[in-house]
């Protein structure tokens, strides 16, 4: 009956609401009579309107549902007396009623996928005390879970309830299988069987998570040494690049590093912008104190070398200071270009290469400072900053220690306490990178979306590591990225400025596998069409 392919959501449709009230019927009339018959052979439950459902789909027939109400009187507190004494001060709690599965799946894991779905929005929500009436039938079951019976029982003689409590402590307390669907819930959307295109944390190759589970080793000890030695001579050559330091931090380090180098230089720069990622170097240079001036465009909006050239004959810059992929986009300035104007009017150029590095050749050979990460393109596990520099650097005194990419060359990137499995793992990431299936990939994820006639940021110069799709007005991004997520497909949308935007992305990086890919590209489009029926796309 395909139970591994239910779709387990909060119900949101009118379709669905219909079919909850049959299967209520079905349950609580037919098979437990708790309630009159009726010719409509619908159940419309009390408290309908305050109930939120969590429903099992295969396609569209609603084969399980639970529900789940937070206010207050609960159905309980009509049939016990002074619920409030079960309740510990400051809990939050709920209460979950109508568990209905269908017969044909029943003994399935429908019932644990519920359960799944149910602690996540109990989580969301701040819950962490839930009360039942269980069945007397499922009481063995409900023990297993964790579920704790109290007071007596209630309810007609045919239909009769044990009242029962579980706590989030108890429910951790209780079988292996159930301590390890808390961990899953926990970890936010680590879950078995999603495939992610988030920009991090990214898939990662098999050999990359070994080497993550390595057992940790002084980062004072030889054998650190020379594996940073290593690591720093592979990254030099995958980029060109003269010089190569590796810090435990993030993108964000990075930048704010080479702000700091820039800030050496007596005279203004020029920052380039057209996104999120542009106006943040913005943001860098003057939390730094940089004298500088912008070429600023709207987000996607082409920068060409003729209004940068420009820009540097009006300014006279010292310093060019550009993001190379721009994350919130795709877009891929013409580093080359860039670089040869740099060189004409005597201006050194620096790189925020975040998203680049790993996903499309780069050369920052006559570059001044790029920088990246360990995440995103590469590969890896996010945690290790990267600064690419061209010139021997030394320390100097007005920079603060963990910002002077002059202290870390001094010390072979080791001034300070480094993590070795992250190292050893970027160590293996950067073995499998491949420029060419890169390009072949998003080629044919391109190519599945254009057939749909679904609008996507840029042309063939954006780069093949982001995927932008601009969803049109009166369709939410947050809707379809919150479908997808529930179908185990994990977009980029959640950021504040893709949701302003009402885009979703897919990040092409890290460890993809072409035919897992494709498959969930198929779950998107089972999004996505209903509503280009409609008439939006």
């Amino acid at each position: 009956m395909g139970h591994q392919s239910l779709l387990y959501k909060i119900a949101d449709d009118p379709k669905e609401l219909q079919q909850i009230n049959q299967l209520n019927y079905q349950t609580f009339v037919n098979e437990i009579p708790q309630h009159e018959e009726n010719e409509e052979k619908l159940l419309v439950d009390k408290f309908h309107d305050e109930n939120t459902y969590i429903i099992a789909k295969n396609h569209e027939e609603i084969v399980g549902m639970i529900a789940v109400r937070a206010k207050r009187p609960f159905s309980l507190d009509n049939k016990i007396p002074n619920l409030n004494q079960f309740i510990p001060s400051g809990s939050e709690p709920c209460e979950v009623r109508l568990l209905s599965v269908k017969d044909e799946y029943r003994s399935t894991r429908v019932f644990y996928g519920l359960c799944k779905r149910l602690v996540q929005l109990c989580l969301e929500e701040g819950y962490d005390l839930a009360f039942i009436s269980g069945t007397v039938r499922q009481l063995k079951l409900y023990k297993r879970i964790g579920f704790i019976p109290f007071a007596s029982l209630v309810g007609e003689e045919d239909a009769r309830f044990q009242p029962m409590y579980i706590t989030k402590a108890s429910f951790e307390k209780s079988t292996k299988a159930f301590q390890k669907l808390m961990e899953n819930v926990t970890l936010n959307n680590e879950r078995s069987g999603a495939h992610s295109f988030l920009p991090g944390p990214v898939p990662l190759h098999p050999a990359v998570k070994r080497a993550l589970g390595k057992t940790p080793i002084s980062h004072r000890s030889e054998a650190f040494l020379k594996e940073i030695e290593e690591i720093k001579f592979n990254l030099c050559r995958l980029t060109q690049a003269n010089h190569a330091e590796v810090v435990v931090g993030t993108g964000t380090l990075t930048n704010d590093m080479a702000a700091q180098q820039l800030k050496r230089f007596k005279g203004d720069g020029l920052i380039l912008a057209n996104g999120e990622f542009g106006f943040r170097l913005i943001d860098h240079a003057k939390r730094s104190g940089l004298s500088f001036r912008t070429l600023e465009k709207q987000w996607g909006e082409d920068v060409s070398l003729k209004e940068i050239e420009s820009a540097m004959k009006a300014f006279s810059p010292d310093w060019i200071w550009t993001v190379h992929c721009e994350t919130s986009t795709g877009y891929l300035y013409d580093l080359k270009g860039i670089l040869a104007l740099s060189k004409k009017f005597h201006a050194e150029l620096c790189v925020d290469a975040c998203s680049s590095v790993g996903v499309v050749p780069v050369d920052f050979k006559e570059c001044y400072l790029a920088t990246s990460v360990s995440g995103k393109g590469l590969g890896s596990l996010p945690g290790l900053g990267i600064i690419f520099h061209r010139d021997a650097l030394t320390s100097h005194p007005s920079i603060p220690r963990y910002l002077d990419i002059g202290l870390y060359a001094e010390n072979g990137s080791i001034p300070f306490t480094h993590s070795s499995n992250l190292i050893s793992s970027l160590k293996e990431a950067i073995r499998n990178i491949d420029y060419v299936a890169n390009l072949r990939l998003a080629r044919a994820v391109k190519e599945a979306m254009e057939k749909w006639d679904v609008r996507i940021m840029g042309n063939q110069d954006y780069s093949p590591g982001v995927i932008t799709i601009e969803l049109p007005y009166g369709v939410s991004s947050r809707m379809v990225g919150d479908k997808c997520k529930e179908r185990g497909v994990l977009l980029s949308y959640e950021s504040g400025y893709l949701l302003n935007m009402n885009w979703v992305q897919l990040a092409l990086m890290g460890y993809q596998n072409e035919e897992e890919v494709m498959k969930a590209i198929n779950s998107i489009k089972e999004i996505i069409a209903p509503v280009k029926e409609i008439g939006y796309i």
